[in-house]
């Protein structure tokens, strides 16, 4: 069962609400990851654009691939037997203000990491210049 969407991506970057995220978000994003990368802001690659996109939309690292039921012998895509144990259902708590809190929270301590590695980065590129 899968969790509500408006509970799903980000609620806030930098103290201001998201909203919907827009490709021009993800090409700031992917920017900003080509510096931190120690790459210019105009050197973005797709890893970088599509890393942005997971970060602003919160999808899983590598979504888990579908089952091809070609390639399944037709002996395993289904138990014509009745009365298998079966499996329990995911338990999933309800949304409340606490969990909603704590994802603030934790969005706002990655998005400083990623301004600090953004700066770091820029601070260091500086003086690379000046040598």
């Amino acid at each position: 069962m899968k969790q509500d969407p408006i509970e799903e991506g980000r609620i806030s970057e930098n103290s201001q609400g998201v909203g919907t995220v827009t490709m021009e978000m993800v090409l700031a994003r992917a920017r900003e990851l080509a510096i931190i990368n120690g790459r210019g802001p105009h050197e973005v690659l797709d890893s970088d654009l599509e890393q942005a996109r997971r970060e602003l939309t919160t999808e899983e690292e590598d979504p888990p691939a579908e089952a091809d039921l070609d390639s399944v012998p037709e002996s395993e895509r289904w138990d014509p037997v009745p009365g298998s144990s079966g499996t329990e259902a995911v338990k999933m708590s309800a949304p409340d203000d606490q969990t909603k809190i704590e994802k603030i929270v934790q969005e706002g301590l990655d998005d400083a990491e990623h301004d600090q590695m953004l700066q770091a980065s820029k601070e260091a590129a500086r003086r690379d210049e000046e040598t």
